[in-house]
């Protein structure tokens, strides 16, 4: 909901969303309101964790270096760890923390460069939503591999982010999970977007609201790293 929001408010990432890919549902009420509105018959959400794991044991499989990019250096290091020890054969070519600040286009160069001479053949990307697709977005062309954002999958794996119950999850109640465990950073984020996400999907429902899917290009500005 987080990330659909964000594209409704801002129409810079709203380009960058739907330029992507590959975009899936990472949260139930997205996947409930793909089925509603299109029909989708999606059986279930795409968390960025069950995301990560599928094409974790993809890449072991064919033999693929891969790269995580984001978070901090102590959570990079104990995702490595659970990662090599939940996916056997996995090769981490590298890993490399957040700046946590912006960086311009020469230095987006230079962190493209040493991601490509790791040899890494995928890139994990771990910043939030909406700093990864900003990332991803301003390094397409600098990355002649796959990236993928994936949210608090670092933090999931990495175990410094306890899993939401199963049945909280299924009932579309992983946001409160979330809020408990870090209420001041994230009751902004829920209490304000998830009321105006129900509302516009409840509008476009009964057709009194379309989206625009187009957008605006992204000017070109300092991207967060």
């Amino acid at each position: 909901v987080h990330g659909v929001m964000t594209g409704v408010r801002d129409r810079e990432q709203r380009y960058r969303l739907n330029r992507m890919d590959i975009a899936t549902p990472d949260g139930q009420p997205v996947r409930w309101a793909l089925n509603m509105l299109h029909g989708a018959d999606l059986h279930d959400q795409v968390r960025g964790t069950t995301l990560s794991l599928s094409v974790l044991n993809a890449a072991a499989a064919e033999g693929l270096p891969v790269f995580f990019y984001g978070s901090s250096s102590q959570t990079l290091a104990k995702l490595v760890a659970a990662v090599e020890e939940r996916v056997p054969g996995i090769e981490v070519a590298g890993t490399e923390q957040s700046k946590f600040r912006t960086a311009d286009p020469a230095e987006r160069a230079e962190i493209a460069a040493r991601i490509v001479a790791s040899g890494a053949r995928i890139v994990f990307v771990g910043l939030g939503c909406p700093r990864q697709e900003q990332f991803l977005f301003a390094f397409r062309d600098l990355l002649p591999m796959p990236a993928l954002g994936v949210g608090a999958a670092f933090d999931y794996l990495a175990g410094t982010l306890p899993e939401p119950p199963e049945r909280m999850r299924r009932m579309g109640l992983e946001w409160l999970w979330r809020l408990k465990l870090e209420p001041r950073r994230l009751w902004r984020r829920y209490l304000l977007l998830n009321p105006a996400y129900l509302t516009l999907m409840t509008l476009q429902l009964a057709r009194a609201w379309r989206p625009d899917p187009q957008g605006d290009v992204p000017r070109e500005t300092p991207v967060s790293v």
